[in-house]
């Protein structure tokens, strides 16, 4: 009989991006989409009848951020009590011990999230190798603890997925490094991600790598460290930039500022949108509730060259957040 073909990938399920490799001719390759970017944004938008993952739902982000779900590796395997509900633009609640996210589309949770990015991972890998897969290998953070990993088996089923093993992250990046290729010796990992650190210590003895020891924080990446930036931006923007327009029971806030003249019309909407998201962000963290604040943003305008009215984009780009 023929030699059976085996398509089997390896996947990393990231906090902020993800990505799908196979060996092809005895070669590691990272499988791509459609010409795109090998990475896929680990983010999965829900509307009332559609399910976008990747590029497609980043877009919206900016314009509906309760019904675009990213980071939702922070969120697998944890219980509501476990997450600062600050750091997630969502509704989140209490599951019977997962949480719920509120959606457009219902009730999701974080294990249904995962599959959706999983589905898009194993059609870019069918697509790209010809078949259906036979399996997939599957990292995780060194520190993801029996819960979590359980949830990311789920996950992988809940895709279609024949999750072959779960490898820690340490041990899959000193293979890529090609560390197994020595004979022995000892080895410390760094992983800093998107939602997690981790250190690592391995042995590596005749192509066997033992862990030797490994610790980790769950709450620092570079998740964090956007999170403290939108802060202090936040902070600065009130300062530099906003006009309180009354004191009494709402609260009005306007942003005003140049904006980017060599900038594209949408260069410069998103980077307004920017701006008002960080002074939301830094609200919510001040103890406003997020559903009280509203964004309204408009352009002046002005008479163009043509003698046709457009949104005056090279001047002022104005942005009002009301807080209820």
């Amino acid at each position: 009989m023929p030699h059976e073909h085996r398509r089997v990938v390896g996947i990393d399920l990231g906090t902020t991006n993800s990505l799908v490799a196979s060996v092809i001719s005895g070669s590691p390759a990272i499988l791509i989409q459609d010409n795109e970017s090998n990475l896929l944004p680990s983010v999965v938008y829900y509307s009332k009848n559609t399910v976008q993952v990747g590029n497609e739902a980043r877009d919206h982000q900016s314009n509906d951020a309760e019904n675009t779900i990213s980071s939702v590796k922070r969120l697998i395997g944890k219980t509501i009590d476990d997450v600062n509900q600050v750091n997630f633009p969502l509704n989140l609640s209490d599951g019977d011990g997962v949480i719920n996210i509120k959606t457009s589309n219902g009730m999701k949770n974080p294990i249904e999230v995962s599959a959706e990015i999983l589905k898009m991972l194993r059609t870019v890998a069918e697509n790209n190798l010809g078949g259906e897969l036979m399996g997939a290998v599957v990292t995780v953070p060194a520190y993801f603890d029996d819960a979590q990993r359980q949830a990311t088996k789920d996950a992988c089923q809940l895709a279609g997925l024949n999750i072959l093993r779960l490898i820690n992250e340490p041990t899959a990046a000193a293979v890529a490094y090609g560390l197994d290729k020595k004979s022995m010796g000892q080895f410390v990992v760094f992983d800093l991600g998107g939602g997690t650190f981790d250190v690592s210590i391995l042995n590596l003895s005749k192509g066997l790598f033992e862990v030797l020891a490994t610790h980790g924080d769950a709450n620092l990446g570079g998740d964090d460290f956007d999170q403290a930036i939108v802060r202090r931006t936040g902070h600065e923007e009130l300062n530099k930039h906003a006009k309180v327009l009354s004191a009494d029971s709402e609260l009005r806030v306007r942003l005003e500022g140049h904006a980017d003249e060599r900038g594209t019309r949408e260069y410069n909407l998103a980077l307004a949108e920017r701006r008002a998201n960080a002074v939301r962000a830094y609200l919510v963290a001040q103890g406003a509730v997020r559903n009280q604040i509203e964004v309204i943003s408009y352009g002046e305008e002005k008479p163009a060259n043509n003698g046709h009215s457009e949104s005056s984009w090279a001047e002022n780009r104005r942005v009002e957040i009301v807080y209820r």
